[in-house]
This record gives structure tokens, sequence and C-alpha cells, in this order.
């Protein structure tokens, strides 16, 4: 059976976003199967899967803005930025009122510049990041222009600020959280993280894990795959 479309799933903690194109792959015998923006395996949330002639639309489909809820753990550096990582530092967590956590993070808003983490899939000579950092190496990563449209602190319990971030292609929310630490003169990482909204894909409307490693057939797949009609009238909305 041949499936063109988009599958939206809910990606759980451990797995790549490559493990779930694999598994897509194999389990329904799909020759092609991409994904619209990688997920960390510490992140969960919404996955956007391509399927079949869906391929072509890939890259339109991985430009768009997203949305994440997350949490920053102030006061601890790591070697990926984030909670899998090794801490190398330990900083006291300053004495921050709401006001004063919010002017670091509206220093964060609008166009910016990010340096990419070493954990990344951006390439050196042809070679992703991330294979270069699991062999101990470290190369310069030139600046990029990233944006954030806006944000919203959700709860601030120290260390842990919850947070709400709504930004553009190419945005690292890792190196989001390791920047405000910084700034805060304390360090921090990111501690979780859920993606709830791609373009006008939301995760509620994602299939559970679950549900998809319990299916039997394509053609009961096929009950959950937007065809490209609907992908192109739900961009629209």
């Amino acid at each position: 059976m041949d499936i063109d479309g988009v599958l939206l799933v809910d990606k759980p903690k451990g797995y790549t976003s490559h493990d779930m194109v694999d598994f897509v792959r194999k389990k329904f015998n799909i020759k092609k199967v991409g994904h619209c923006g990688t997920l960390d395996p510490m992140a969960t949330g919404l996955l956007v899967l391509v399927l079949g002639k869906a391929t072509k639309i890939q890259d339109l489909l991985m430009s768009e803005d997203k949305r994440y809820e997350g949490v920053l753990r102030l006061g601890q550096s790591t070697t990926t930025q984030d909670s899998d990582g090794k801490i190398v530092e330990e900083k006291p967590v300053p004495p921050l009122s709401l006001e004063e956590l919010k002017q670091v993070f509206d220093r964060f808003v609008g166009d910016f510049y990010q340096i990419p983490p070493m954990i990344s899939a951006i390439k050196s000579h042809g070679v992703p990041l991330y294979k270069l950092a699991r062999e101990g190496k470290e190369v310069e990563r030139k600046p990029r222009l990233v944006h954030v449209y806006s944000y919203q602190i959700k709860k601030w319990e120290p260390p842990f600020v919850d947070f709400e971030v709504f930004c553009g292609k190419g945005f690292y929310v890792r190196t989001y959280c390791y920047d405000i630490g910084q700034a805060l003169g304390c360090g921090g990482h990111l501690f979780s993280l859920v993606r709830t909204q791609s373009g006008n894909f939301k995760l509620a409307q994602a299939l559970p894990f679950d549900v998809l490693k319990s299916m039997l057939s394509p053609k009961e797949l096929l009950n959950h795959v937007l065809s490209l009609p609907e992908v192109s009238r739900i961009r629209r909305q």
C-alpha cells in the first residue's frame, strides 16, 4: 500500500527522531519517510513525519515556526546544555525576583545570534558535529541568526523556571537555556522539553507512540495520516 502524507507523532523520551523515522519505515514497509525538525532524545512532543510523496515538502514543513514548553534548571552547566549531559560547573543561583528574571529573558526576544551546540546535526567539513563531540572534539561554530517571537515564564521556583517559547527555524532551546544561565551569571541547562506546535500542527493532534506500536497494518496507519490536500489546507489556516 502506498502511503503519502503527514503523520503527527507524540515522540516519547529516550528516542531520537531518526529512531521514529526508522520505526515507521520498517513496521509499515514505507520506502520514503522523513521528519521535519529534530527532537533530542531527552525531549518529547510533536514530531512531524512525512511519508512517500510528502517527503517532497519536508524542507517546507521543517522551516515553519515552532512552540515549546520547557524547564530551565539554573545553577548547573552541562556538557550538552541539557539534562542528558554531565554537570561541568555548579554555581549558586542569585535571589532573583520574577521581574529580574523577565528582564534577562527579554534580552532573547526578536532577532539575535546563537552559537550552535556541539551536540547538533550541523556539519563541519561534511561531518555532523555530534559525531565529533562523541570523539571528544570541539570545533569553532559560526553564530547563527535566530528569532524568538514571544516567551512566557509560567512558574519560577528556584532553581527551576518553567517557560514557553515561540520561535523560528534553526532555534536551539538548549542553547537558549545555556545563554540565559550565562547572562544570569550562574549557568543553566535545559532540564526538560516538550514541542507543542510546529506550523499549524499541534501536539493535541499527534498519535501517541504506544498507539503507533500497537497497529498491525499499513491500512490502520492510513486512518491517521493527513493527505497532501489536508496538509495544504491546515497550513493555510
